[in-house]
């Protein structure tokens, strides 16, 4: 499904990724492992187009991100790639509901048809009592919750997660681990998981670890 080629990536004087190949095959399931700076968020981000290599070149299923302009990058995202970030990024001016419902309107896909599937995961997630809250209103531990509903609202190909239990305790981040890698295997994505906690890898059988913005093993 993905096909990294020999990709580098420079922020000005810094090469925060060099010379980087690797292939992640559809449905499985992988752990980006490396200690803080190593490369891991910026293999994410070029992963689900939120930015482009300096060099180098990435396909997702036939699709090299690279030949696409901003118009067919922003529709890939959100259609195929569902984000899971450390920091929820929940709209502040939209209730819990309103916010899972964001990527359907802006694809155009009618509420109706994900309705039944939204209400389903917030039962499974425990979190149906903050549909109708607005972000101030929860815990960190629901607000990363009602993000992942929002994340796999559109059952999406890819899905890419940056330390999504950065901000949970252990019976949280547990529980968020346990539930990406079930719900992923349900919708057959693949799931790309970036973490340097030891627990959160462990339920990963593959991995990838980065060092200086190089794959090491």
């Amino acid at each position: 499904m993905i096909e990294v080629k020999d990709v580098t990536k420079r922020f000005e004087q810094t090469v925060a990724l060099q010379s980087v190949s690797l292939e992640m095959h559809q449905g499985e399931q992988y752990a980006i492992r490396g200690a803080s700076g190593s490369g891991k968020s910026t293999l994410l981000y070029l992963l689900g187009g939120l930015d482009t290599p300096s060099s180098g070149e990435i396909t997702i299923m036939g699709n090299c991100l690279q030949q696409m302009d901003d118009q067919q990058l922003a529709k890939f995202r959100n259609r195929m790639v569902g984000f899971v970030f450390q920091f929820h990024f929940l709209l502040p001016s939209m209730n819990s509901i309103d916010n899972i419902y964001l990527p359907a309107k802006i694809a155009g896909v009618k509420i109706s048809t994900i309705k039944s599937d939204v209400e389903q995961l917030a039962e499974r997630l425990g979190v149906v009592h903050c549909l109708k809250k607005y972000p101030y209103q929860l815990s960190g531990g629901e607000q990363q919750r009602v993000n992942l509903i929002r994340a796999l609202s559109l059952k999406p190909a890819l899905l890419l997660c940056d330390e999504p239990t950065g901000n949970l305790d252990s019976q949280n981040s547990s529980l968020v681990t346990s539930i990406l890698i079930e719900l992923a295997g349900q919708f057959g994505a693949t799931l790309v998981v970036v973490t340097h906690d030891d627990q959160v890898a462990s339920h990963f059988s593959r991995s990838f670890w980065l060092q200086d913005g190089a794959i090491i093993r």
